[in-house]
């Protein structure tokens, strides 16, 4: 099992919330994409909260994000993983991103949406005790990958209805 890498974070220093996966998995490592694989509803989901067309291309999702002031990127930098589930990371492996450069660089965040519960508790353990800064508010979401088939499109929409609620989106 190789180490595999993240990408780098899509923000500006505008940005105001920070939607946070794990680690990209192997359909979005192939295409060098976030959320590349054809079932993961997470561009759909962000289709309903900003003006952005469904047939939109990869980089004109990425720009929408950005004019939303909507960053993206993922808790852990590197690790060893066999497939894409997120349950398949090798806990040993794991080295988080730097969050606290990252927030320095982008003052002006102020939420931070976890994209499922592992994400979510990766950051809670490796990041959350070191990190120096005290301005963020956090909420979990539910996860838009394809393994996470318990929970309707309609519910998980709704959840995510929450990056809304915030006041934080033009």
């Amino acid at each position: 099992m190789s180490q595999i890498k993240c990408f780098a974070p899509v923000a500006d220093t505008n940005a105001k919330i920070l939607i946070l996966g794990s680690m990209p998995g192997l359909a979005s490592l192939r295409a060098v994409e976030y959320y590349a694989h054809p079932r993961n509803i997470f561009w759909r989901i962000i289709e309903s909260l900003i003006n952005l067309d469904a047939k939109s291309s990869y980089e004109q999702r990425i720009q929408a994000l950005i004019v939303a002031k909507i960053a993206l990127w993922d808790v852990l930098q590197s690790c060893s993983r066999a497939g894409s589930l997120d349950t398949k990371i090798e806990k040993s492996s794991q080295i988080p991103n730097n969050f606290q450069f990252f927030f320095e660089k982008h003052p002006h965040i102020t939420h931070v949406f976890f994209n499922g519960a592992v994400a979510e508790q990766i950051y809670q353990k490796l990041v959350r005790p070191e990190l120096r800064i005290s301005r963020i508010a956090y909420l979990r979401l539910p996860s838009t990958s394809p393994a996470n088939a318990s929970i309707t499109f309609e519910c998980k929409r709704a959840a995510w209805q929450a990056i809304l609620a915030t006041g934080e989106l033009k």
